[in-house]
């Protein structure tokens, strides 16, 4: 059986210790490295508590590149391009980065957009991924169908709302529990981010260029997850919407139509993406959820590394949700 050696840098935050979690239990993966300066010679499980009993494995400072195949990028946006012109790493390892540094084709890098509904060819064939965004994966998943068939034509209106661990490790006014805790607020409304990775997918699936899309974010008051409504007009009946989501992700392992209303607890702790949409008067409703910290990062990183090391894709990612 073929073993990945892993690398990871930025290994103490929310992704890493995400990261470190799903590969100590990969049958087809060894971590050589977890790399954080300001945990050198710590315990991985007295930082990310939750590995006592699964994990013996050290932070360290030191970068052994020529002893992993791939190495994973858990830094905070802007530090993954910073990193790579201070290091040198062999061509031979794989780059999977979670940050959005390289998500965008300017023709500066060659990083493949790790999204696998979108360009799972693609990403067999890479030599470094660019990992989605988490609202951006939640917000694609919810809309590629439609710019599959060309039916993209009206504005889109998003809203999404997200938790706590969207924000990263790094205490800030806005994640204090004090604060959050039975609170909800809008951030960033029409000019998130992620935005422009959204635009760059659909429309590369369209063919064309696509509206106008308002996403409107919000803060909740909950730990792990992300729920988006997407509402475009709509020529099709609902059973014809129906079909030709089902089709859509008919053979994809972890996106699927759902045919009754989701919520956000079947995704949490889970790879999966769940799908719903209804149709009233010319308009379509599409519901999304996704944990933003596996399928909308480190469960999807993983899933990258699968497909790029001919692994099988849902290896090390057969979870399931938390009980209610």
């Amino acid at each position: 059986m073929q073993m990945v050696k892993v690398g990871i840098v930025g290994a103490a935050g929310y992704t890493g210790g995400e990261l470190i979690r799903l590969l100590v239990n990969h049958p087809q993966a060894e971590i050589v490295f977890a790399h954080s300066e300001s945990n050198a010679g710590n315990l991985v499980a007295d930082v990310h508590e939750g590995l006592y009993g699964d994990c013996s494995l050290r932070f360290t400072e030191e970068l052994p590149f020529s002893a992993i195949d791939v190495l994973f990028l858990c830094f905070g946006h802007g530090k993954s391009r910073q990193f790579l012109q201070e290091n040198t790493v062999p061509e031979s390892v794989k780059i999977i980065d979670l940050a959005q540094d390289f998500r965008l084709a300017d023709g500066t890098h060659d990083f493949v957009y790790g999204l696998p509904e979108h360009q799972r060819k693609a990403i067999i064939s890479a030599r470094h991924i660019a990992n989605p965004g988490c609202f951006a994966t939640c917000i694609q998943l919810a809309l590629l169908p439609l710019a599959r068939h060309k039916l993209l034509k009206s504005d889109i209106v998003v809203n999404g709302i997200t938790g706590a661990t969207g924000a990263g490790q790094k205490p800030a006014a806005t994640t204090h529990y004090a604060w959050r805790a039975d609170n909800l607020s809008v951030y960033k409304p029409f000019t998130h981010q992620h935005l422009h990775e959204i635009r760059q997918t659909l429309r590369q699936e369209q063919g064309t260029d696509v509206p106008v899309i308002s996403f409107i974010p919000m803060r909740g008051d909950f730990a792990r997850g992300i729920f988006i409504t997407a509402m475009v007009e709509c020529e099709l009946e609902e059973k014809q919407v129906i079909s030709l989501y089902k089709e859509s992700y008919a053979d994809e392992p972890f996106t699927h139509y759902c045919d009754r209303p989701i919520d956000l607890k079947q995704v949490v702790n889970t790879n999966k993406c769940l799908v719903h949409c209804d149709v009233h008067e010319g308009r379509l409703l599409v519901t999304a959820a996704i944990d933003n910290l596996l399928k909308g990062a480190s469960g999807q990183a993983v899933e990258n590394m699968n497909l790029i090391f001919g692994i099988n894709e849902q290896h090390g990612l057969r979870l399931k949700p938390i009980a209610f």
